[in-house]
């Protein structure tokens, strides 16, 4: 056995042992006799195996080569351009490929890029040999060599439109249904070159969960277009990640476009009596009671506004500060909500309470007030004030607008440091009202906010326990008349 095919043997890599040996005398070659064969074997297995990924998963931009076997997912339009100091122009097809790490776009070039239109299939097996870059939609690979591999299995499901739960950092040309659950204001922020830019989020729940959408430029105007509580299909997105979450991005390129589906949405949620403070949770529950809204002066002499509600589940009740635009959510008593990433704090009297700010979600999953749909997620211009975004290709300014926060200090909505807005999310938390008096009779009205033994009724200002035996519906506006003893209405009848 020569030299090389003992290096070759030992070498954990799928290239032939002829590929490896003409590898290995352009090594030698190369190096102009300072290395024999053994030698140059030995480099070229290096070489190899430092190019070897596991996995999609595993390639990084700084890699100077990556070498994997990916399917085909999805094949975009071949797009043509003009190279400097050339005649001829250069021509380029986006790839979608992955396998059951990841997925990546890979790039084909000029005649790969022919190839590709005209010999590649969805569902394919590639083995693609290229060199990975940071792209606009994350880690991208430029191909330099790829064959098709029909021997080797790859477990990946090949989809015209994904669900939430099937979305992996990287992936692109995503179509997904979804209902509206929250939408945004358009925030503005400028490029380095002058130019400005445009961004809004969305909310987008189905059966698997949750995901916020990141509008650009042209597409951001749709935040302020759509409705919440209808459902929609988001055309040719891709994948991001932020503070460990995943986000889907649109561009210009992309749509998001309003589609006559059902789509059902239902909330995963922390019980009330387990949450603890510092943590951020869903919550879902019945309104108990809604305090009007309040305005308060900042520090920087903004002026800000919260608005108080109290929900209940099964377990307990707590009550919730709606932040900023949040505020003019138009909700009251019965109706049944999803508060998503909410925040628990310290509220009034040591009680803990839900802080909803910019970052959360509020939907109405049934109406019992004539309440609009949703809210829109707060991204107010005292949020966004001195957002300085760098250039438009996926870099840290744009990834700064994308959240809303911009420059903003502890005294921005969502955030109830400052002294004046703690005053005026507790103002008035406690509204006392007059007790009934142990033997009164009593006719009381209101909305059933606990199903249970008791009922509870609640009339928008009043809670009242009822003792009944009528079965009544979460929701359901109902009137108990009876006599009050020991601050419970003992009711004779329930209509």
């Amino acid at each position: 056995m020569s030299d090389i095919e003992g290096v070759y043997e030992d070498l954990e890599a799928d290239v032939s042992l002829e590929e490896f040996r003409e590898a290995v005398e352009q090594k030698v070659e190369q190096m102009g006799g300072l290395a024999d064969e053994e030698t140059a074997a030995m480099l070229i297995a290096h070489e190899i195996g430092e190019s070897e990924v596991g996995g999609i998963a595993d390639i990084e931009p700084g890699m100077e080569e990556a070498k994997f076997v990916a399917k085909v997912i999805s094949i975009g339009e071949k797009r043509t351009f003009e190279r400097d100091g050339e005649d001829e122009d250069g021509q380029v097809v986006n790839v979608e490929v992955a396998d059951e790490t990841g997925s990546v776009r890979a790039a084909f070039w000029d005649d790969h890029a022919e190839a590709a239109i005209g010999e590649l299939e969805e569902g394919q097996v590639l083995r693609i040999k290229g060199r990975p870059k940071e792209g606009f939609s994350g880690v991208e690979v430029s191909v330099d060599d790829v064959e098709p591999d029909d021997d080797t299995e790859v477990e990946v499901q090949v989809s015209d439109t994904y669900a939430i739960e099937d979305l992996s950092l990287g992936l692109s040309n995503v179509n997904l249904v979804g209902l509206l659950l929250d939408t945004d204001s358009v925030r503005t922020f400028d490029r380095d070159d002058g130019s400005e830019g445009k961004v809004s989020n969305l909310v987008l729940g189905d059966s698997t969960g949750r995901i916020r959408v990141t509008l650009w430029d042209e597409r951001a105007d749709l935040a302020t277009e759509l409705e919440a509580g209808t459902t929609v299909e988001v055309v040719d997105g891709y994948v991001k990640e932020r503070d460990g979450q995943l986000e889907l991005h649109v561009g210009n390129r992309g749509a998001v476009e309003e589609v006559d589906e059902e789509v059902e949405y239902v909330p995963e949620s922390t019980p009330i009596e387990d949450i603890e403070i510092g943590q951020t949770v869903d919550l879902a529950g019945v309104v108990r009671s809604a305090d009007p809204k309040r305005t308060f002066d900042r520090d920087d002499g903004s002026e800000g506004q919260v608005r108080n509600v109290r929900v209940q589940d099964a377990t307990d009740d707590i009550r919730v500060a709606l932040w900023g635009e949040k505020a003019d959510i138009d909700i009251g008593p019965g109706d049944e909500v999803a508060l998503g990433d909410v925040e628990i704090q310290d509220g009034w009297q040591d009680d803990l309470e839900a802080s909803a700010g910019w970052q959360s979600t509020v939907t109405v999953l049934e109406s019992d007030s004539g309440a609009a749909g949703e809210g829109e997620a707060d991204g107010s211009s005292d949020e966004n004030a001195g957002l300085s975004a760098f250039a438009g290709d996926g870099s840290a300014a744009e990834e700064t607008a994308a959240d809303g926060t911009g420059t903003a200090d502890s005294t921005g909505d969502g955030e109830s440091g400052d002294a004046a807005a703690k005053t005026a999310a507790t103002d008035g938390a406690a509204v006392a009202s007059d007790e009934p008096t142990d033997g009164e009779e009593l006719e009381f009205t209101g909305v059933v906010v606990q199903a249970g033994s008791p009922v509870v009724l609640d009339d928008g200002e009043t809670t009242m326990s009822v003792a009944t035996d009528v079965d009544v519906g979460l929701g359901e506006e109902v009137t108990a008349r009876g006599v009050v003893r020991d601050g419970r209405l003992e009711a004779n009848d329930v209509f």
